[in-house]
């Protein structure tokens, strides 16, 4: 049978190993943690399960290890209804990511990406649920020659691309080109467009033929489109306890609710609502909410 879905997601699964503390230690010195969690996350497996809580239907294209962290995943992935035949098992061990969340709600992340590096190539059952979809969604955690064939395939049958450009890398330049939607946070714009101006970097990005959506946080959302501002969404004030994944949770419930027929500026006030209630608790895809809990704050 094959693989049908409004949204595939070519992306990352990692497992968070998360790490609470009041403040990044300096070189040499050794910080006391005030507790440890163990949480499925990694950016595309974060979009993923945003856009199946926003109720849309959803593939994912991954890797993970033969080994219980990838059975882990697997798991999680297949309890929000995500169809899992495209998640590869590989020799490489599951992808990490060691999480520290600050006080203040601020984090800092170090990935060992594992076996979402070790796939470098599309193959036909990939391809096969591609064609199928709505929106192919892909970040730069996974291969950028893997991101590429896909956007070309995708882009060679009409579909929409729908591009997070973390973490930036000088060899995604050529990519940038394939997205019809280019979702980076303001620090990704302005490092992309080269300027310290996050309203000239999203104009800047724009030009080159993609929809824009840069999210800034605390201050809400900027979306260009042809070298101009069309779009701001303010944010939603919260008291934060742990922004992961609120940028993916954001990017996921936007898509998500593309998919399923809302206008650009309906979808990003769901997903900025989303978002807002994602950093009020704690852990990567353990965060976001539910389609019925952003419903109700519309």
């Amino acid at each position: 049978m094959s693989i049908v879905a409004d949204i595939v997601v070519l992306g990352s699964a990692n497992v968070d190993l998360v790490v609470r503390q009041p403040r990044l230690p300096v070189p040499g010195e050794t910080v006391a943690g005030a507790d440890f969690t163990r949480v499925p996350g990694g950016k595309g497996l974060n979009q993923a399960i945003a856009a199946a809580r926003s109720g849309a239907t959803v593939a994912f294209l991954g890797a993970v290890g033969r080994d219980e962290l990838g059975d882990s995943l697997r798991r999680t992935l297949r309890d929000d209804g995500i169809d899992t035949r495209g998640l590869t098992e590989t020799d490489v061990s599951t992808g990490i990511a060691v999480v520290s969340v600050l006080d203040g709600g601020e984090n800092a992340i170090t990935v060992v990406p594992g076996a979402n590096g070790a796939v470098r190539t599309l193959d036909d059952e990939s391809r096969a649920a591609i064609t199928r979809a709505r929106f192919l969604v892909a970040q730069f955690e996974r291969p950028i020659p893997l991101v590429a064939q896909a956007f070309e395939f995708a882009r060679g049958l009409g579909i929409p691309t729908v591009l997070t450009p973390a973490p930036v890398t000088p060899l995604g330049g050529d990519v940038l080109a394939l997205a019809d939607i280019l979702v980076p946070n303001a620090q990704e714009a302005c490092e992309l467009a080269g300027t310290p101006d996050e309203e000239v970097a999203a104009r800047e990005l724009s030009r080159g033929g993609a929809t824009v959506v840069m999210t800034r946080g605390g201050r809400g959302v900027l979306v260009a489109k042809d070298g101009a501002v069309t779009i701001a969404v303010p944010a939603r004030e919260v008291d934060p306890v742990d922004t992961t994944a609120a940028g993916d949770t954001l990017a996921g419930f936007l898509i998500g609710r593309l998919a399923l027929g809302d206008e650009l500026e309906s979808a990003l006030r769901a997903a900025v609502i989303a978002a807002s209630l994602a950093v009020t608790r704690r852990g990567a895809s353990s965060s976001i909410p539910f389609w019925p809990e952003v419903e109700q704050l519309l």
